[in-house]
């Protein structure tokens, strides 16, 4: 069928059969897998596969949240636009990103700091479980490093995926070296769209069973 007759479901699925084709037989623990290659899905880019890590059984400490109503903060309005906004009503679930809010600008600016390190300090107020999505500051997951250390706030799930090429790697390299559950894309690559596809991938495997994760 021409791809112009296809739905958008099916163009999906198609997709998904086509990535697990080129991924030519390798397998992915189950609840890290449809994470995996939703990543490559948004991206087209199959380095994905090795670069994803996994730590402190984060996938599932992730869905655990979520059942739990977790809030999803994300260090830019692009990843908060593309998670699912069904998904998460479904399971009683909330998004924000505080980059924009007036509070926030005004505290980094009295601090001589970034929106993304006051957004961060923000985040110690929120209640109940939480999952922090870092797709583009680099100084966000530094400063969130900094306040897990003095344990000032205690994510269920940490996705750092920023991208770049300054202190981009090594903040990445500093959340891999606390106790915390966490889905990094080590390297420069990430993104905020890998951002929203690694939590768009949790969410899917609790709102659609049986369904393209």
């Amino acid at each position: 069928m021409d791809s112009n007759q296809m739905a958008p479901g099916d163009i999906e699925r198609r997709s998904f059969e086509i990535i697990t084709s080129e991924l030519g037989g390798r397998t992915f623990p189950a609840l890290e897998e449809p994470i995996v290659k939703r990543v490559i899905h948004t991206t087209a880019d199959f380095s994905f596969a090795d670069s994803l890590v996994f730590a402190h059984d984060a996938a599932a400490r992730g869905i655990e949240a979520l059942k739990s109503s977790a809030t999803v903060l994300t260090d830019t309005n692009m990843a908060l636009s593309g998670i699912s906004k069904p998904s998460l009503s479904k399971l009683g679930c909330t998004a924000c990103c505080y980059m924009a809010d007036a509070d926030v600008a005004a505290a980094a600016k009295a601090a001589g700091t970034t929106r993304a390190v006051a957004s961060m300090n923000k985040a110690r107020d929120i209640e109940g479980p939480l999952i922090v999505a870092v797709g583009n500051a680099p100084t966000a997951l530094l400063r969130l490093c900094e306040l897990m250390d003095a344990g000032e706030i205690t994510p269920a799930l940490v996705v750092g995926v920023p991208v770049g090429f300054v202190n981009v790697v090594e903040a990445k390299e500093e959340l891999l070296a606390r106790d915390v559950p966490a889905i990094v894309a080590r390297g420069r690559k990430g993104g905020s769209t890998v951002a929203a596809a690694i939590m768009n991938a949790l969410l899917y495997q609790i709102t659609r069973p049986g369904g393209p994760k």
